[in-house]
């Protein structure tokens, strides 16, 4: 018997869960259809834009997420604390970017006078939507549905176009939430439709390196704050770099059972990045004490400045110090 999706959810053991979304009728979700030659490829950003739009509007943040050519996999961290925290007009306004709500929540968000006898009802119906809105299975409904829709609009069909509801499992410790990261991440290498993390589209490792080559975190992505300690804020237990040494050190291996693998002759992440390990380091550690303004190596720094019309490149003497 399938168990129910609340009795998967626990809340009081973990805030993470890997969940997997796979296509019916033989559906192309993104890939190419080899008895047609129809390419899906467009479709990635369908599911790829949905979901970080999603993660904006409810209490969860993405952690991890690949889109393949026929399933998804994402994990998700649900941030209760945060939901708790909202306001009546907060939760409100979340929800109203999703539905319509209710003639009194409308009322409220307009700023209407709610009369006293009606507020108890108001509030019920705020509490209703700040639970759906750290609910998995509304968040992975929305997203799911979203897609579906467009999918047969497309195809000009009717009927399901995924493959039941969707799979979730808990993350129970640091070492799943990793585990889980990477075998997300590494998907399409080991589909071996790309051949190396940071140039397989679509998914959550791609855009950390492409943030992390200028310093930054991915804003759409639940970030890395470094191991667990007191006071611990908001985000990914482990070192932004110690995980993407994971990712490198990971799709290096050699699976039997998967195609694809980074391949031996393939320089390290740091050197396809062109960044010196130690300056690695360094740039991780105290990047804002060492660069004001716009950061890169000095030829895409020289074309920035010139596009802005700024006569002084600030930063250029440190970015090819340490980005040379």
């Amino acid at each position: 018997m399938t168990t129910a999706r609340k009795q998967l959810i626990s809340l009081a053991d973990t805030p993470y869960y890997h969940c997997v979304s796979r296509c019916v009728r033989r559906a192309f979700l993104c890939g190419e259809d080899k008895n047609t030659g129809q390419n899906f490829d467009h479709r990635r950003g369908w599911v790829e834009d949905k979901l970080l739009s999603l993660s904006q509007v409810f209490a969860i943040d993405v952690c991890a997420y690949a889109v393949m050519s026929n399933h998804t996999h994402t994990v998700l961290f649900i941030d209760e604390e945060s939901a708790k925290a909202w306001s009546t007009k907060d939760v409100i306004e979340r929800w109203h970017q999703l539905f319509k709500g209710t003639l009194l929540t409308q009322q409220y968000s307009q700023s209407e006078e709610i009369p006293e006898y009606l507020m108890t009802s108001l509030m019920e119906t705020v509490e209703v939507y700040r639970n759906r809105l750290m609910d998995i299975s509304w968040f992975m409904r929305l997203l799911n549905q979203s897609i579906a829709t467009q999918a047969n609009q497309e195809d000009n069909c009717t009927g399901h176009f995924w493959e039941g509801r969707f799979k979730s499992q808990a993350l129970l410790d640091e070492a799943a939430l990793a585990a889980c990261m990477a075998y997300v991440d590494l998907n399409p290498v080991r589909a071996n439709i790309a051949n190396t993390p940071e140039n397989s589209g679509f998914t959550s490792v791609k855009q950390r390196v492409i943030a992390a080559i200028k310093g930054k975190q991915p804003k759409a992505l639940l970030p890395f704050v470094g191991n667990p300690r007191q006071a611990m804020p908001k985000g990914l237990p482990f070192e932004l770099t110690d995980y993407l040494e994971l990712i490198e050190l990971t799709g290096r291996c050699i699976r039997e059972d998967k195609a694809g693998y980074i391949e031996a002759n393939q320089p390290t992440l740091l050197t396809r990045l062109n960044i010196n390990p130690e300056n690695w380091v360094t740039l991780a550690k105290d990047f804002r004490k060492l660069f004001h303004g716009a950061v890169g190596h000095s030829d895409v720094l020289t074309d920035y400045c010139e596009h802005k019309g700024l006569k002084r490149r600030s930063n250029v003497s440190c970015c090819d110090k340490l980005l040379a």
